[in-house]
């Protein structure tokens, strides 16, 4: 089975401490809209303490266009891509010219031709490399990328599968939107880049992390649990506060079904790597599986220094469980997004 051979994470450069964006939050919004002062203590409720941006916060309570967001977005994905996968690729020991295919997942701005294709022509990549642009997964689309690089990787052995997510969710806050979606919005979603580099069977590389098998499911009648609308002034996030419900309703018959197919059970699994949607979700889970010892100790980590990253934030969890430490066994990457969907890949994992 295909292996993950290196994965990496970028720290970007206007990291801010919740604190601030809550007062900058309050400046914005309760100014113009006292209403909203009674949600202020949100930012406290999120447990998360530095939230990752690619701006300046002054940058968003400034006067902007969508387009101008638009180009900030195709700016510092294209740039901040390229150092991910230089950097995933010289862990690996990979040269640029061995990559075969490229996956690039992202809901949070918009290219044509799509971002892949910036970043093969910018790094002069094989020209000749089979490209995957994912749009519109949300959380659920880190996951989902691992899914299919690893699809790709298990139909062709000598592949070398670049999984790419970029999700710049503080360029999609309106600064103009005065809903409840919007205002906690800008209290729990941040902005990250990761590249993920996944090798076929044929290339003798230190496996410590092989796939094993993947699920997705799509949950009937729940659309607007999660998603976008788009407006004339660019992505307006919508989200139900019945999402932790949802969880608690479905996750651990779903989790054991899939690894019910797999010959295995939930007390089989050693490592969770779950997407920390928030506090909530990550109480949600920890009240739905009832799994031995802080088993999210890893996801709440990551939501505490980096925020909601949307698709990108479970493969910055992924990046600790690797460089930090994991148990032999098996791990579980899980993600919930628009659909309302679930996203699985089930790893085996040895040190």
């Amino acid at each position: 089975m295909p292996s993950i051979a290196s994965i990496s994470k970028i720290d970007l450069p206007c990291k801010t401490p919740q604190g601030e964006v809550k007062e900058q939050a309050r400046i914005a919004f309760t100014s113009r809209s006292p209403h909203m002062e009674r949600l202020i203590d949100v930012f406290d409720n999120t447990q998360i303490i530095t939230r990752n941006f690619c701006k300046p916060l002054g940058y968003y309570v400034g006067p902007s266009t969508f387009e101008d967001r638009n180009d900030a977005y195709l700016e510092t994905s294209l740039k901040f891509s390229i150092e991910a996968i230089e950097n995933c690729l010289g862990a690996a020991g990979v040269d640029k010219g061995a990559v075969t295919d490229i996956i690039f997942v992202s809901t949070t701005g918009l290219a044509t031709p799509s971002m892949d294709a910036l970043i093969i022509n910018a790094m002069r990549l094989n020209p000749h490399i089979n490209r995957l642009p994912v749009f519109g997964l949300g959380c659920a689309g880190g996951v989902s990328g691992m899914a299919k690089a690893n699809t790709i990787a298990t139909a062709n052995p000598d592949a070398v599968v670049l999984l790419v997510a970029v999700e710049l969710c503080s360029l999609t806050v309106l600064r103009d939107d005065y809903s409840t979606s919007n205002f906690v919005g800008s209290s729990l979603f941040s902005d990250g880049i990761a590249a993920c580099l996944i090798l076929g069977d044929n290339h003798n590389n230190n496996q410590r992390v092989r796939y094993k098998a993947a699920s997705s499911k799509l949950y009937y009648d729940s659309l607007e649990v999660m998603g976008w609308d788009f407006t004339n002034n660019g992505f307006k996030v919508l989200f139900s506060k019945d999402i932790p419900e949802f969880i608690n309703e479905n996750v651990r018959g779903d989790i054991e079904s899939f690894l019910t197919s797999q010959g295995l059970a939930l007390k089989d699994i050693r490592n969770f790597i779950f997407h920390p949607g928030g506090k909530k979700v990550l109480d949600a889970y920890t009240d739905a599986l009832q799994a031995e010892g802080d088993f999210l100790e890893n996801s709440r980590i990551v939501m505490n220094n980096y925020g909601n990253m949307s698709s990108v934030t479970v493969l910055y969890v992924l990046e600790r469980f690797m460089n930090q430490g994991f148990e032999d066994g098996y791990g579980l990457m899980m993600a919930m997004g628009p659909g309302f969907s679930s996203e699985m890949v089930l790893l085996e994992m040895k040190n």
